[in-house]
């Protein structure tokens, strides 16, 4: 049996809370999914102006990032025309996102989610959501 650590609710409030701080220090209204370590999605917050659009663009960066245990920049490097990871974008019905603002979320070797952030450009978006988790793992520390 293996016994792992996961994100519960609160964990995932907190997440979104500490990139809602950060998106309003940028001015950038976004929308905010966390999910678990399987991709499954745990919470989700749209902030007042942020796009309609970006809804599911930042679940489907956290579900690439918990699922694919990587950050989408990686993928966004390396899906690149005549790059190995090309066309990945296309793969599990288009929900691989390979556009930056999905981070893994990691407790030692452990993956335990994803967040996913999406209405601002790609370096915003993963700026917050970087700050989400960054500001989660200081709580365990």
């Amino acid at each position: 049996m293996i016994n792992a650590p996961r994100l519960s609710l609160d964990d995932a409030r907190q997440i979104i809370a500490a990139c809602k701080l950060k998106a309003k220090e940028i001015e950038v209204d976004m929308d905010i999914a966390i999910t678990d370590d399987s991709g499954n999605l745990i919470a989700f917050e749209r902030m007042d102006s942020a796009r309609i659009t970006s809804i599911q663009i930042s679940i489907d960066k956290a579900w690439t990032a918990a699922a694919a245990r990587k950050s989408t920049r990686d993928y966004w490097s390396a899906s690149q025309p005549g790059l190995p990871a090309y066309g990945i974008n296309t793969s599990n019905n288009g929900r691989f996102s390979t556009v930056p603002g999905g981070i893994p979320i990691f407790v030692n070797i452990q993956i335990v989610g994803g967040v996913g952030c999406s209405s601002g450009t790609p370096d915003q978006d993963e700026l917050v959501a970087e700050a989400g988790a960054a500001a989660f793992l200081e709580t365990l520390s």
